[in-house]
C-alpha cells in the first residue's frame, strides 16, 4: 500500500509530495521488529521515546518514518501533531477497516471486564457464532489462544487482531476496555455496536489523579459510540445501581439499556439466594423472565450475569441459550477461582485489587464459611498508593486474620508497599501480620487453616508471573495453594 493511500485521512501532514508514493508493506511502533519496507511510527510511551530509533529502524529497511518532533532520517520522514491518534488511523486504513465486518461488543468497569467478556463469549459461542476475545487474561482469535500484555493492546496490535478475525470468519467480538486505553486512544478507530458499563470504585490514580478523571476516561467509550441512527444499532448498557450509571446515560446519544438489582432497571435480578457453590436468581428482562441457576456465586457475579444478559437479548439471542449458558459456564480463571484437593478448608483465588473489590469478595467469602476467614493480600508497586491502607481495612475488618504480603511491587521495595498498608493500624489492631514472601504467606494461611475455614488469596488472580524489580518471576497463587496444601495434608 502506498504511504499516500495511508495519510489521506491525515490533514496538514508535513511532507515533501513525492515521498507519499512511497510502498509500504507493514507498520510497526517497535525499531526491532522493523523490516524491508516498514512504515515506523515514532511514539512518545512512558518507558521510552521511539523518535531515538530512528537510525536503527531505517538500517533496518524502514522505508518511511512517521514522527512529531524533527529528526534526521535518510528515508522520508512525515511530521503529525500526535503520532499516537495518526497510529490509530493509519493501522486502521491498512488493515482495511476490520471492525466494519463483525459486531463489536465493549466492555468497560472497574471490576468485572474479564467476567462479563467470557460470559458473552459462551453466550455467544453457545449460539452458534465463531467468537474473539480481547481482554486482560488472553486474546482469542476463533480458536486460537494468544498471550496479552494489557488489558487492551496498543491501537497496532488491536487492528492487525481485528484482521486476523475477519480474514479467518469471526463473526462476533468482545473485548475489554481499559480507562488507560481509552485515554491514549488506543480504541480510536473500533467501531462498537454495543459498549457496557459495569462499575466504578477507586482505582489507576496514579495515572488518573482523581476519581472525575478516571470516570471522564469511562465515558469516552460511550460519548464515541457517535451521534448518529443510520449506520447500523448501537447501545449502550449501563449499571444503574452504580452512583455513576446515571451520569453516563446522558454522555451516548445512543439507545440505552439498564441493569441492575436494586435500582428499576430494563435487566433485572430478584429472588436472589447466594450458596457455596452456586448461585439462583430471577431473571427480569423486556423479553421474558426465566429462573437462573449458576456456578458463578456472590452478588458481583449476579451483576456480571445482567450485564451480560442485556448485550445478549439486544442481539435476538434467546432467553433459553443465555440460561443454558449459565448454568454450565464454569468460573473464570482467577475469579474467585477455587483451589480443589479435597481440603476440610476451602481456598479461594480472587484477582480484587481495588478496595471495592475486595470488599465484595469478602463479603461473599464470609457468607460461604462457618469457620474463620483468612485474607492473604499485597498491593502493587508503581501504582495508586492511596488505595493501599484501604485495601488493608477492607481485609482486617471484613476477615477474622488477614496475612500482608507483597504483590507485584514492580520497581518499588515490596516493604515500603505493605508498610503503606499497615500504618493506619494502632497497637490495638492484632489480626493481622506481615509477611513479604507471597509463597510463604500463602503456606501461613493454609498450615493456620483448619475445618470449615476459609482462604481468600487476593490480588494477582489469573497471573502466572510476579514481577520484582523489572523483572517477571513465575509465580502461580493457584499452584501455590495446591502445593500448599498438599504439603499439609501429607
Amino acid at each position: 500500500m502506498k504511504l499516500n493511500d495511508l495519510l489521506f485521512k491525515m490533514p496538514f501532514v508535513s511532507s515533501p509530495a513525492e515521498d507519499f508514493e512511497v510502498e509500504i508493506s507493514s507498520i510497526e511502533t517497535d525499531s526491532r521488529k522493523v523490516k524491508p519496507g516498514s512504515l515506523f511510527i515514532c511514539i512518545k510511551g512512558h518507558q521510552t521515546d521511539g523518535h531515538l530509533y530512528v537510525q536503527e529502524a531505517t538500517q533496518k529497511g524502514a522505508a518511511a518514518i512517521i514522527a512529531e518532533t524533527e529528526i534526521e532520517s535518510s528515508v522520508p520522514v512525515v511530521y503529525v501533531k500526535d503520532s499516537s491518534r495518526a497510529l490509530a488511523i493509519i493501522a486502521n486504513t491498512f488493515y482495511d477497516y476490520p471492525t466494519a465486518n463483525f459486531p463489536l461488543i465493549g466492555v468497560t468497569g472497574t471490576n468485572g471486564k474479564t467476567t462479563v467478556s467470557y460470559l458473552l463469549d459462551s453466550i455467544y459461542q453457545n449460539f452458534g457464532k465463531n467468537t474473539g476475545l480481547i481482554g486482560t487474561i488472553q486474546n482469542k482469535v476463533g480458536n486460537s489462544y494468544r498471550e496479552t500484555s494489557n488489558t487492551t493492546p496498543d491501537a497496532l496490535v488491536l487492528q492487525r487482531l481485528f484482521r486476523e478475525m475477519k480474514d479467518i470468519g469471526v463473526d462476533q467480538v468482545i473485548m475489554e476496555v481499559s480507562s488507560h486505553a481509552l485515554d491514549l486512544g488506543r480504541a480510536y478507530g473500533c467501531d462498537f455496536n454495543t459498549v457496557i458499563f459495569t462499575n466504578l470504585t477507586q482505582d489507576h490514580l496514579d495515572y488518573h489523579h482523581d476519581e472525575v478523571n478516571y470516570f471522564l476516561a469511562k465515558s469516552l467509550l460511550f460519548s464515541q459510540l457517535g451521534n448518529s441512527y443510520h449506520h447500523g444499532s448501537k447501545y449502550a448498557v449501563i449499571n444503574i445501581d452504580d452512583k455513576y450509571g446515571k451520569n453516563l446515560q446522558q454522555m451516548t446519544a445512543q439507545p440505552v439499556v439498564t441493569y441492575g438489582i436494586n435500582c428499576s432497571a430494563d435487566v433485572m435480578a430478584d429472588d436472589i439466594q447466594l450458596f457455596a457453590n452456586k448461585t439462583i436468581f430471577r431473571l427480569k428482562t423486556p423479553v421474558g423472565t426465566v429462573k437462573i441457576t449458576s456456578r458463578l456465586t456472590g452478588i458481583f457475579n449476579v451483576y456480571n450475569m445482567l450485564a451480560a444478559t442485556a448485550a445478549a437479548i439486544l442481539d435476538h439471542i434467546p432467553l433459553e441459550i443465555i440460561q443454558d449458558t449459565l448454568k454450565v459456564i464454569p468460573s473464570i480463571p482467577g475469579r474467585f477461582e477455587a483451589v480443589d484437593e479435597g481440603q476440610s478448608f476451602g481456598v479461594i483465588v480472587d484477582y480484587a485489587h481495588t478496595p471495592n473489590a475486595l470488599q465484595n469478595v469478602l463479603e461473599t467469602c464470609r457468607g460461604l464459611t462457618t469457620g474463620r476467614l483468612y485474607c492473604v493480600i499485597g498491593c502493587g508497586g508503581d501504582r495508586d498508593p492511596s488505595k493501599r491502607p484501604l485495601m488493608a481495612k477492607e481485609a482486617v475488618n471484613l476477615a477474622d486474620y488477614a496475612i500482608f504480603t507483597s504483590d507485584n511491587p514492580r520497581t518499588e521495595d515490596p516493604a515500603a508497599i505493605i508498610e503503606d498498608m499497615i500504618q493506619v493500624f494502632d497497637d490495638n489492631v492484632t489480626n493481622y501480620e506481615s509477611i513479604l514472601d507471597r509463597k510463604k504467606a500463602i503456606e501461613k494461611a493454609v498450615f493456620y487453616a483448619e475445618e470449615g475455614d476459609l482462604i481468600l488469596i487476593a490480588g494477582k488472580g489469573h497471573e502466572t508471573y510476579q514481577e520484582v524489580s523489572g523483572k517477571k518471576y513465575p509465580f502461580d497463587d493457584r499452584i501455590v495453594a495446591k502445593n500448599a496444601i498438599l504439603t499439609k495434608e501429607i
